[in-house]
């Protein structure tokens, strides 16, 4: 076997379904460089940049609504297929225009595509694994998208000096998604899924070739057992005391609060933007600096999803989860200086009350670059004049600042991936 007590046909079974880890974390790292040509070449406003980036988690918000029950009406397998279709499709649909709107409808089925493949491959993992090995397996879905995430900032990096280059990053992701949903085709189902289906001979069958060397016989009863102690609960009962199903409930919501709370999604939504605004002047500097923050997750994420198993989750996030936020203090002294505000025409009030006396500045609010992206940041100030015509001197960030900065935004996804990143999907 690849991994030991774990089968080779198990193992390249999670890998396959993994992929769509792979689909997710290139989608949500992708954006953080294709908006930076997007907003350029579609003269798109501060509110159309956030729509389109924040029209993906509609489509997931969607799916999330009623991923369950299409997993357990068709399977987990047909929703990983399903699901891969849809990316393909989405992408498809980003390619041949350049409209916002096509933009936001594009993102959406590729939004629906990302949760619905996220929910149908962690309990097909999980319920394919071995129980001993399921934690391994589970987390190599995290290692896939940390995975994913690195191949699109290198993607971001690489298209990000080509002409329409956005248009190139969306579509590298096409060939792949289709070929996860062919290789699911072949794949078989949950033994879970056919056991609630009241189909145990194929569940058998199935964990016959799943299992080289284990009882068939003995895990089908522990399954049946298993949903047998299920169909004792409803959906209100998570929120009642019974059997300790409220306490549950609520150590996962207060893990998946956290893991929002962190601002981690909004990190991978926004890395390229965050550097540029501490520094990193140009396109291809930010997304290159972006591509640090790739790397830094695969590596940490690598001997977290090996050692999880053995180091124990609740250990794990405790000691990760203070290093997320002892990180963040040299970031947001650099966020928020001066120099670093990003604001639209409407809240010109509120940057003039965060200066002092000595930096409010005379400026054109009509001048060509606000007008066209309706922002206004420093950079737009400096190159400006003054009432008496003399130029102003350049807000930039001091050099040491900004790679102090890079150096936080690393240590703070290096602790988020060693601790809440793997174990999310676990608890």
């Amino acid at each position: 076997p690849l991994i030991s007590g774990c089968g080779t046909f198990t193992f390249l079974s999670s890998a396959v379904a993994a992929i769509s880890g792979l689909l997710m974390g290139y989608e949500l790292g992708l954006i953080s460089g294709a908006l930076l040509q997007m907003s350029s070449i579609l003269t798109l406003s501060c509110k159309e940049q956030e729509i389109i980036v924040s029209s993906l988690l509609f489509g997931a918000l969607f799916a999330s609504l009623i991923g369950g029950f299409l997993i357990d009406r068709f399977g987990r397998r047909l929703a990983i297929i399903l699901a891969s279709s849809l990316l393909v499709v989405g992408s498809l649909i980003l390619l041949p225009y350049e409209s916002y709107k096509i933009l936001i409808v594009g993102r959406i089925a590729i939004g629906i595509s990302i949760s619905l493949s996220s929910i149908a491959t962690c309990v097909y993992i999980a319920e394919i694994a071995p129980q001993h090995r399921r934690g391994l397996l589970v987390s190599l879905n995290e290692l896939m998208i940390v995975i994913g995430i690195l191949f699109a900032y290198i993607s971001n990096y690489a298209f990000a000096s080509i002409s329409h280059g956005w248009k190139y990053m969306f579509g590298l992701v096409i060939p792949l998604g289709a070929l996860q949903a062919v290789a699911m085709y072949f794949l078989p189902p949950s033994p879970r899924f056919l056991v609630m289906k009241n189909n145990d001979e194929a569940a058998r069958k199935v964990l016959e070739r799943l299992r080289e060397a284990s009882d068939a016989t003995k895990e089908l009863t522990v399954i049946k057992s298993s949903l047998k102690d299920e169909h004792q609960y409803s959906f209100l009962d998570l929120f009642r005391s019974k059997n300790n199903m409220r306490a549950r409930m609520l150590v996962g919501l207060t893990l998946v609060f956290f893991v929002q709370t962190t601002g981690q999604p909004n990190i991978l939504f926004y890395a390229s933007t965050v550097l540029k605004s501490v520094g990193f002047q140009s396109n291809e500097a930010a997304s290159l600096a972006s591509t640090g923050v790739g790397v830094v997750k695969v590596v940490s994420t690598v001997p977290a999803t090996f050692f999880v198993d053995q180091v124990g989750m609740n250990h794990n996030i405790r000691v990760n989860f203070t290093k997320v936020c002892r990180s963040q203090s040299p970031e947001d002294f650099s966020l928020q200086r001066p120099g670093n505000f990003t604001v639209t025409n409407g809240s010109l009030k509120d940057l003039f009350a965060s200066m002092t006396s000595t930096e409010r500045l005379s400026f054109d609010v009509q001048s060509p670059d606000v007008a066209r992206t309706g922002e206004l940041n420093w950079t737009t100030l400096a190159g400006g004049k003054n009432p008496a015509g003399s130029h102003m001197e350049s807000g930039e960030v001091p050099v040491i600042l900004k790679w102090l900065s890079l150096a936080s935004l690393l240590v703070y996804v290096a602790a988020f991936s060693i601790g809440l990143g793997p174990s999310k999907y676990l608890i």
